[in-house]
């Protein structure tokens, strides 16, 4: 049996970033994503100037203003670039976002047989967030600090925008997900991974819904260090009618079917 791959010695440098944001149907919010994604860009360049970056937002199937929004962030800044793909599926689209990225498997098995990792990968991080989410302006320098620290994979928290989202609900959420280092969750609108880690890990899965659950199970297994950290908190959006089956809005449409009715 081969011996499986271990994770990297402590301050391996991360000299180029790849970010994927799959989209479906978000104009509602995509704008303020990419926003959010520029300022954390903009704050990497200052705080790391040597680093590459490029952010590829993956259109899966829209069918609404989405392409256009993402349109303006890549005639505006060339670290933008759009993918068209219509796989309806939130797995095949982060999985081609990182493709279009430079960073894939081989496609064949016979040559995947004889394939070794290029140099560069232990040296690329692959940071993935949400159409639908925000991060903070020191989300991409953090994961670089996690990375470079020794982190093969970091699983930031999230929390639901309070805007428009029932009270009681965003309470009962709060109270079964409190704010702390070491926290058990996995969500694909915060999370990070390094690119040798993710090609010897197999990628992810080209699925419907948890794709990143199955991706850092298979990093465990290979004895990856994976680090959970509530430093690089999203927000993501409060809505209750899912995207994907088992995905967070569902998970928050379960929660407020515990709710009580309403007086009166």
């Amino acid at each position: 049996m081969a011996a499986l791959p271990l994770p990297l010695p402590r301050g391996h440098r991360i000299e180029r970033v790849a970010v994927v944001v799959p989209a479906h149907d978000e104009e509602a919010h995509l704008g303020q994503s990419l926003r959010a994604l520029q300022r954390s860009a903009d704050a990497l360049h200052s705080a790391r100037p040597d680093v590459d970056l490029r952010m590829t937002v993956v259109l899966d199937s829209c069918t609404d203003g989405s392409a256009a929004i993402a349109a303006g962030y890549v005639a505006a800044d060339p670290r933008f670039s759009a993918l068209d793909v219509s796989f309806r599926s939130a797995g095949a689209s982060r999985a081609a976002g990182v493709r279009a990225s430079g960073i894939g498997l081989p496609r064949r098995r016979q040559s995947a047989q004889r394939w070794t990792q290029p140099p560069w990968a232990v040296r690329t991080w692959v940071a993935n967030t949400d159409a639908d989410s925000r991060v903070p302006e020191h989300w991409l320098v953090r994961q670089l600090e996690f990375a470079e620290a020794g982190a093969d994979a970091v699983l930031g928290s999230v929390e639901p925008d309070p805007n428009g989202m029932d009270p009681e609900l965003l309470r009962r959420w709060r109270e079964r997900h409190p704010f702390h280092e070491d926290h058990p969750h996995i969500y694909g609108a915060n999370f990070g991974v390094r690119a040798s880690a993710y090609l010897a890990a197999g990628g992810f899965a080209r699925i419907r819904s948890e794709e990143d659950r199955i991706l850092v199970r298979n990093l465990r297994s290979r004895a990856f260090t994976v680090t959970a950290t509530d430093s690089t908190r999203v927000m993501t959006s409060g809505r209750t009618h899912a995207r994907a089956p088992d995905g967070f809005g569902t998970y928050l449409r379960s929660l407020g079917q515990l709710l009580p009715p309403p007086a009166g």
